[in-house]
């Protein structure tokens, strides 16, 4: 006697990204992008456009294990995503950002 067990499949549902509610504080960015000397300096200009108020002392900065890659990560009171979208856009455009989380 064999036993045999029904498998039920289950409906496949979206998963949806949590629903930011603005103003966002603390909300955290992290820059990535070939190492340079003025990398950070870079971000950080690219930034106040988007971000006037950026707190410059909660900015730190982390060369990949290799030395290759240098991210810059800081958190920001995010007003919207119309801010988020120009800020990511715009750090993308250059050709020394790789990713932008």
């Amino acid at each position: 006697m064999s036993q045999e067990k029904t498998l039920k499949a289950e409906p496949v549902t979206e998963v949806q990204p949590p629903k930011i509610e603005f103003p966002c504080p603390d909300y955290p960015i992290k820059v990535v992008g070939k190492k340079s000397d003025d990398f950070e300096e870079f971000v950080v200009e690219v930034m106040r456009v988007h971000v006037p108020d950026l707190d410059v002392s909660r900015i730190t900065i982390r060369d990949s294990s290799k030395g290759t890659y240098r991210s810059v990560r800081m958190f920001i009171t995010a007003t919207g995503e119309d801010q988020l979208k120009s800020l990511h856009e715009e750090l993308i455009a250059s050709d020394r950002v790789h990713i932008v989380i």
